[in-house]
């Protein structure tokens, strides 16, 4: 752990898998040229298709999944730490699938997976309602991950509303959150930076937050600007292209133990009860 070089890769993904395989793998192998040992791409890397049903003709069992073996294999190839923000995947006993993030390492193996905790079910204001827990299962678990780089904690995109999992996180040892995602377009504007460096701050942690970019084939636009921020909450890469793209960022983990100890908000906390008047 230490000094490494991270990479958000931004997609535009679209209905179907072997096409967005292409893409992702095209944009990691980019990343990985470019010196990143540590790649992250967007939530649902393998298909955006708001059509569930549609969407559950295309997957498989996580142990049968091609896409999630090919990608084992990329990042063999290329020695890289690869984290796919999400695929989709047939859920034990329920209709619904798993919104799920993979985290491969340099070797190929599974290091961890990711369920998402909280489902998108809003009406943002774009002319579309928004039922993910309809179509996709919540998961139940935080996941900590142990990487050579450094100790990560897995969320996916509207987790990023729910500021007591990533504050357990970080209590918990992680040193970098990672929020693969694909925000709207409305409410990326409105809230993506905002959100993202407030995680940052509040936990002393790195955030690494590869995004969905421009108008998907399924007639959803995400807002992109993939993101990395520091833990101070300075935003130190930054997509400004709309579309694919990769950026790139320097980590050095001990800026996060450099953080906490100026402000060690993560062990001070006092018990308190709320009275209602």
């Amino acid at each position: 752990m230490g000094r490494f070089t991270a990479a958000c890769v931004q997609m535009t993904t679209g209905i179907d898998p072997q096409t967005n395989l292409e893409t992702a793998t095209r944009l990691i192998e980019r990343a990985a040229r470019a010196g990143a040992q540590f790649i992250a791409t967007p939530e649902m890397t393998g298909c955006m298709n708001i059509n569930a049903g549609d969407r559950r003709a295309t997957i498989y069992e996580q142990s049968e999944d091609p896409l999630l073996k090919a990608f084992q294999n990329l990042a063999t190839d290329l020695k890289v730490t690869l984290l796919i923000g999400s695929l989709a995947f047939k859920a034990d006993n329920d209709e619904r699938m798993a919104n799920r993030s993979c985290l491969i390492s340099s070797e190929g193996s599974l290091i961890a997976t990711y369920d998402k905790i909280h489902m998108f079910d809003v009406e943002v204001g774009d002319g579309q309602t928004y039922r993910e827990s309809s179509t996709y299962r919540p998961g139940e678990r935080a996941v900590l991950a142990e990487t050579p780089h450094a100790t990560l904690g897995l969320s996916i995109c509207y987790d990023l509303r729910f500021p007591h999992l990533y504050r357990q996180l970080a209590q918990n040892g992680a040193q970098i959150l990672t929020c693969p995602a694909a925000f709207t377009k409305v409410t990326g504007e409105a809230h993506w930076h905002t959100l993202l460096r407030a995680r940052a701050i509040e936990t002393g942690s790195y955030v690494i937050a590869p995004a969905q970019s421009g108008v998907h084939e399924d007639g959803r636009e995400t807002f992109g600007h993939s993101l990395v921020t520091d833990p101070w909450g300075q935003i130190v890469a930054e997509s400004t292209v709309y579309g694919e793209d990769v950026i790139l960022a320097e980590i050095d983990t001990a800026e996060v133990a450099a953080v906490r100890g100026r402000i060690p908000s993560l062990s001070k906390e006092q018990p308190f009860t709320i009275s209602k008047k």
